[in-house]
């Protein structure tokens, strides 16, 4: 007998522990609303303050029969800054901006364009002259390939790009 009572005596004591567990928490959900009313009453002043600063209009609207008088409006008086000159940007070197922009066709010869250090590419395009080369690269070239004004990079100056034709033409003609 002593092997049956101790079967019992486990299964019991988990549904014990479910049970006195289950009260508990009904016991919390009984109490919780007693606990909390102090933040939902309708007449505490807090309460009343956040309802009236939701519900308030956000401006006034008047009706032309009517005679109030509107605010005058008011014009805050901002001190200007006094006007700084923006800092002029460094020119940046032919070789710069070979780098950073003409790299990437004029490295591999993308969509035409002549290899740095390819002097037979270069040769029939240097006897054209400076300023053919010079305005083709700014302001783009369509024929054997096609060369986009400025290499893509409008935001570089016209010397910028002299000076990285010059750069790419000297290391091309060594």
């Amino acid at each position: 007998m002593s092997k049956d009572h101790k079967l019992f005596d486990l299964p019991s004591l988990v549904i014990g522990t479910l049970v006195a567990f289950g009260l508990a928490i009904l016991i919390l959900m009984l109490k919780m609303p007693d606990l909390t009313e102090s933040m939902r009453k309708p007449d505490a002043d807090q309460y009343q303050a956040a309802v009236a600063e939701r519900i308030r209009p956000l401006g006034q609207v008047t009706r032309p029969e009517e005679k109030q008088q509107a605010a005058a409006p008011t014009a805050e008086t901002v001190a200007e800054a006094a006007a700084e000159t923006e800092p002029v940007a460094a020119a940046i070197t032919g070789a710069e901006v070979y780098n950073g922009a003409c790299l990437a066709c004029h490295g591999n010869g993308v969509g035409g364009a002549p290899v740095v250090g390819d002097v037979a590419a270069w040769e029939s395009r240097v006897a054209q002259g400076a300023d053919v080369l010079n305005d083709h690269a700014i302001n783009g070239y369509q024929g054997v390939g096609y060369m986009p004004p400025k290499g893509g990079r409008l935001d570089l100056s016209d010397q910028e790009v002299i000076d990285a034709v010059a750069y790419m033409v000297a290391e091309s003609t060594q």
